[in-house]
């Protein structure tokens, strides 16, 4: 683009410089307008109008900056001579010195949107496995007497705690464990330092209540090791109350989030840890007052009622007034030995009763009863069996007389004999028989065979 040949003006009048630096920057601020930009800080300069100007360099070249109104501006706190940044800001030119500048708008730490996304990232995880539930927290105590302190042994962020702590509770045991809260690796001793309290026992260490961990404020990398998932797990797993105090009250860590309380700076972890000492001794006094208003309340109504007593039933004669206690005493006795003396007549007779029981079951007497019972029964049994046998035996008898009389052998002793067929039927007539048949006769003493021969 020919700049000069558009901005010619008619009749070759040359412009002025104003006219052309104005020219200029019209030009960077139209085509070029707001863009972001990297380098490093140098020659950082803070106006008491509030407005500072700083150059922005790198290997290669640097350009002029200016922030107006750089305390209200986003991420001022990051410029300092020699940090490395990103700046959102529009080109353009200061006309009274012909120079090429930009105005910044914001800025951040170079770096700082890629820490960010693995801020986002990591909180996006340890929320949906729990690790942010308000289930899972445990309460701080009410009156802690040992409190864990994890921090930098020369941070500012101790002495605050310990201010705090030694104002507001003096009785209370502070136990530092001293680590690197900034740089490479000091995630994993601020981790390894919540295991060991977590565990005191196991290392040596007197067993907390509470424990405070955090640091002073500073920018997001100097926060960063607040932000690893391995000092958030640790938090999450240690089984004393842990109370997170890292930075100012805007800043924000994944520690916070893990921790079973957020204190905004140390200052107000250590008063959310402890009661204020003089706040207590201010409610015990009223307290005190309290019982002792209450105390004397009673006393006087006590004694009140001590005069009203005195003025009336105490005045009259003491014997009088015992009269009838002594006589419903007497009547209670007089019962109570009554009832002393029918208990112990029913006992009298079931323990008689349970002797008489007892020597009625007494196994010589079982026995006794039981050989009587078999004595009987085998006497009955006998009757049984033997009657029946002897009417038997006598009928036998007569039967056997009977068939005596009648049956054949009556007939035998008579002369008489039977004839046999050849099939053992008695013949009873002589068309029964053919010549030729076998017969068999019996007699008394024995039998014959023979054969017909004629009829």
């Amino acid at each position: 683009m020919d700049l000069f040949s558009q901005a010619k003006p008619a009749g070759d009048k040359a412009l002025s410089v104003t006219q052309l630096l104005r020219r200029m920057k019209n030009l960077l601020e139209t085509q070029v307008g707001g863009v972001w930009v990297e380098g490093e800080v140098s020659n950082l300069k803070k106006q008491g109008s509030g407005h500072w100007y700083f150059s922005l360099k790198d290997e290669g070249a640097q350009i002029q900056c200016a922030m107006f109104g750089a305390r209200k501006r986003p991420g001022a706190d990051a410029l300092e001579d020699g940090a490395k940044v990103r700046v959102f800001a529009e080109a353009s030119v200061y006309e009274a010195r012909g120079q090429l500048q930009i105005i910044v708008q914001k800025a951040e730490r170079a770096g700082t949107g890629d820490l960010q996304a693995r801020f986002e990232a990591l909180k996006r995880k340890l929320h949906a496995e729990g690790l942010f539930d308000a289930e899972r927290k445990q309460a701080i105590p009410g009156f802690p007497t040992v409190i864990g302190i994890i921090t930098s042994a020369s941070g500012a962020a101790l002495q605050d705690i310990l201010n705090v702590l030694t104002r507001r509770a003096p009785w209370v045991q502070p136990v530092l464990l001293p680590v690197r809260v900034q740089g490479r690796g000091a995630e994993l001793e601020i981790a390894q330092a919540i295991g060991k309290l977590g565990r005191p026992e196991a290392f040596g260490y007197p067993r907390c209540d509470v424990l405070i961990v955090g640091r002073g404020g500073g920018s997001i990398e100097d926060l960063w090791n607040f932000n690893e998932e391995v000092v958030a797990r640790a938090i999450a797993a240690c089984p004393i109350p842990i109370i997170s105090a890292v930075g100012h009250e805007i800043d924000f860590t994944i520690a916070d989030f893990v921790a079973d309380l957020r204190a905004p700076t140390p200052s107000a972890a250590a008063e959310l840890a402890v009661a204020d000492g003089t706040e207590l001794l201010g409610r015990l006094a009223q307290w005190r007052r309290r019982l002792d208003r209450l105390t004397r309340e009673r006393l006087q109504r006590a004694r009140l009622a001590v005069d009203a007593l005195k003025r009336g039933v105490l005045q009259r004669d003491g014997e009088k007034l015992l009269r009838e206690p002594m006589m419903r005493l007497d009547t209670a006795r007089g019962r109570l030995a009554q009832a002393l003396r029918a208990a112990m007549d029913t006992t009298a007779v079931r323990l008689h009763e349970a002797r008489a029981g007892h020597r009625a079951h007494h196994p010589a007497r079982v026995l006794e009863r039981r050989l009587d019972y078999l004595t009987n029964m085998r006497l009955r049994l006998l009757r049984t069996v033997q009657d029946p046998l002897i009417r038997h035996n006598e009928r036998l008898g007569r039967l056997r007389g009977l068939l005596r009389a009648l049956g054949p052998e009556s007939a035998f002793q008579r002369g008489f004999s039977i004839t046999l067929g050849a099939d053992g039927k008695v013949i009873r007539s002589a068309a029964l028989i053919q010549p030729g048949d076998l017969l068999r006769t019996k007699f008394s003493d024995g039998e014959t065979t023979s054969r017909v021969v004629d009829l």
